[in-house]
């Protein structure tokens, strides 16, 4: 786990103010509900950062687990997450839609998932069913880094 005190890993600002994480997502990791389908992928973000396992299968509906599991989940990896930015989002009372670019490194390569992901709402709690991939979208030299880090991508994770 990280210092509640420390920011967000999901990145997650108000009034361009970074949220800490008691703030943000541990209360989700420590049961309470998301109360829409960001908030849970962002949640999830956060969780794959800090290894919470276990909330990933938690908040993923069981009909989509496709053999998904902790224990697969644990096995080791070289993954260094840097950053997430929401692109698009959208609701109905019962489903919902998110677009993302979650950013890591893999052996000092730096990727993306771009996903499109699908959440359903049951029995008064979001999951995350599926996700469409799509190419990730680089920034261009001069736009913020992904890693959040408030520098330029070219001075900081694009070297």
């Amino acid at each position: 786990m990280i210092d509640p005190s420390l920011p967000c890993p999901c990145g997650k600002s108000t009034n361009e103010r970074r949220l800490n994480y008691a703030q943000c997502c541990q209360p989700y990791h420590l049961g309470e509900v998301a109360p829409d389908p960001e908030s849970l992928m962002r949640s999830r973000y956060s969780a794959f950062v800090l290894k919470c396992h276990q909330y990933l299968i938690d908040t993923h509906h069981p009909e989509f687990l496709n053999g998904l599991s902790v224990q697969l989940l644990d096995q080791e990896n070289h993954t260094k997450w840097l950053g997430l930015s929401v692109d698009k989002t959208s609701s109905t009372q019962n489903a919902g839609v998110v677009e993302f670019h979650a950013w890591f490194q893999d052996m000092d390569e730096l990727d993306a998932i771009h996903e499109i992901s699908d959440f359903v709402k049951q029995d008064g709690r979001w999951y995350y069913t599926q996700g469409k991939q799509l190419t990730p979208k680089y920034p261009k030299r001069n736009d913020p880094c992904v890693c959040q880090s408030s520098k330029k991508f070219k001075q900081c994770c694009l070297k």
